[in-house]
Formats: C-alpha cells, sequence, structure tokens
C-alpha cells in the first residue's frame, strides 16, 4: 500500500531542510588576516561566514585560498584600506542587495539570500569617533544617522525569514560591557546608541539569538589592543551580534564566541561569534 501523497510532500520537504552554522568576524583586513581567515574555515567550519572591515577591494580578497577550502561562494563591497564587508559561503547564494545608509559612500552592507531562501544581512555599523556628541564629532552623527536609516529600511520592509549579522559597534545590555557604570558615556554604551539600535532591532522584529541562547552574564566580543594583556583585564564588550526574524529565530541554537582567536597570532581585535540554524 502507497503512503497518501500529503505523507509524501511532507517527508519530501523535511528532507529538504538544512543545517548550517553561521559565523560573524570583524577581520580588521582580510588581506592581512587571510591566514587567520582560513584558521578559522579548518578548525570550525561554518558554513557562512561573515567579515567586516575587510579593508580590501572586493578583486583583491584572496578568494581562491577560501575556494580552495571549500568556500565557493562570495558576495562583498569592498574599498581600499578600510570599511568593507563580505559573505563567505558554502551555500550557493545570490546577492539581493547592498546599502549605503546616510549616504557615506561606505561599503559597510551585502545582503544574499541562500539556496534554502534565507537571507543574510551582513553589517559593518560606522564606530561613531571617540567623542558621544553629534555637535562636536561628525563620525557620532554618522553613527546615528546610519542606524536610523537601518530603522527605517527595516520598518518600510519587515524581513522575513531572514538573518542580520555584523559588527554593529554597540554593546547593548549592561553586561555586554565589563562596567556599564564606567562606559555610559563611552562611545558603544552610550545611552542614545543602545536607543537607535534597539529601535532598528523592533522596526525589523529582530530577535537577538545570541541572548536567545546565552541570556545571563557577561559576555564580549571584542577586546581592545590599548590592553596590555587582554585575557587578563578582560575588559570586553559584545560589539559584534547575531540577529534572525520571529519565523526562524527558534531554529536557532548553539551560539558562541570564540574567544580563543583573539589570542592567535596577530590577532583581529574581535573574536568570531557562531550560531547554528535547523531550517
Amino acid at each position: 500500500m502507497r503512503p497518501p501523497f500529503d505523507m509524501i510532500a511532507r517527508l519530501l520537504k523535511q528532507e529538504r531542510k538544512m543545517s548550517f552554522t553561521l559565523a560573524t568576524w570583524n577581520i580588521n583586513s582580510v588581506r592581512l588576516r587571510e591566514g587567520l581567515v582560513c584558521k578559522l574555515m579548518t578548525e570550525e567550519a561554518p558554513d557562512v561566514l561573515c567579515l567586516q572591515e575587510c579593508k580590501s577591494p572586493v578583486e583583491k580578497i584572496p578568494v581562491e585560498a577560501f575556494k580552495a577550502l571549500g568556500y565557493e561562494h562570495m558576495v562583498a563591497r569592498g574599498q581600499k584600506g578600510y570599511n568593507g564587508v563580505a559573505i563567505l559561503s558554502k551555500i550557493p547564494m545570490e546577492e539581493v542587495a547592498a546599502h549605503d545608509f546616510a549616504d557615506l559612500n561606505h561599503a559597510r552592507h551585502v545582503a544574499a539570500t541562500l539556496e534554502n531562501g534565507v537571507t543574510v544581512h551582513n553589517f559593518y555599523v560606522p564606530a561613531g569617533g571617540d567623542v558621544p556628541d553629534r555637535e562636536v564629532n561628525e563620525k557620532f552623527g554618522q553613527k546615528l544617522d546610519y542606524l536610523t536609516q537601518m530603522r527605517d529600511h527595516f520598518a518600510a520592509e519587515t524581513p522575513k525569514k531572514a538573518i542580520l549579522v555584523g559588527d554593529l559597534n554597540i554593546a547593548p545590555r549592561e553586561d555586554d560591557v565589563w562596567s556599564h557604570k564606567q562606559l555610559l558615556k563611552i562611545v558603544s554604551h552610550t545611552p542614545i546608541e543602545v536607543e537607535h539600535l534597539t529601535d532598528v532591532m523592533e522596526a525589523g522584529k529582530w530577535v537577538d539569538v545570541t541572548r536567545q541562547d546565552i541570556p545571563e552574564g557577561l559576555l564580549y566580543s571584542w577586546w581592545s589592543y590599548r590592553a596590555r594583556d587582554w585575557d587578563a583585564a578582560d575588559k570586553g564588550r559584545r560589539l559584534d551580534h547575531i540577529w534572525a526574524t520571529p519565523d526562524i529565530s527558534n531554529a536557532a541554537h548553539g551560539s558562541r564566541v570564540l574567544r580563543a582567536a583573539r589570542g592567535w597570532e596577530q590577532p583581529s581585535d574581535h573574536a568570531p561569534v557562531f550560531a547554528t540554524f535547523d531550517l
């Protein structure tokens, strides 16, 4: 006796489900740290790797080395010496967007849709300079304007089946920084920045996947180069994020920060952040 058609359809749908691991990492020069990217690809093997601050024109990204490790697909936006974002993937994908929010003419965003229909947005939000006052610091104003336009974009086009990752340059929660009290007036943790980031989250109905998995406790992804012993001092901030839309956020698990990468030879000052999605 043959199984009913609806059962066959359900089984086929289950077979098409894809479990994939995604990582986001501000690499602080993809060409200078090509070896570290290859190390991560070899030892951790995420299916999708989103890089920020590539500091390279797209044509000079060492894509052949990454292809040799199975990352045959790339979408990217680049600039010489600063900014730059790239999505490297083992999974086929198609570029769908690259926004220049705040009209900065910076390579800070690229998005691609994977073959399973999930769209990945990779962002590098402006750092904002040193003074949290747009009247005296143009860069801080640019950061707030960038976030405002991100908010407006996602409010106008509510995303579905999407993941947003990147160096968002804001540590929003009190336990996302080593000292909430001491950093309240430091760029990346000021109330106005947190408010702007919260507005972006609410506009797109984004879920903070990392904190969904790790709801309590101090958690960092960045440690300053200025610290003589970053590991012992442990004055970190969680600047790197993985968000998902509500329709797929419950499929996420296994979130973690690869703190050890901050201690690799000639490291980035950021550590990679991971999450796995069963879709």
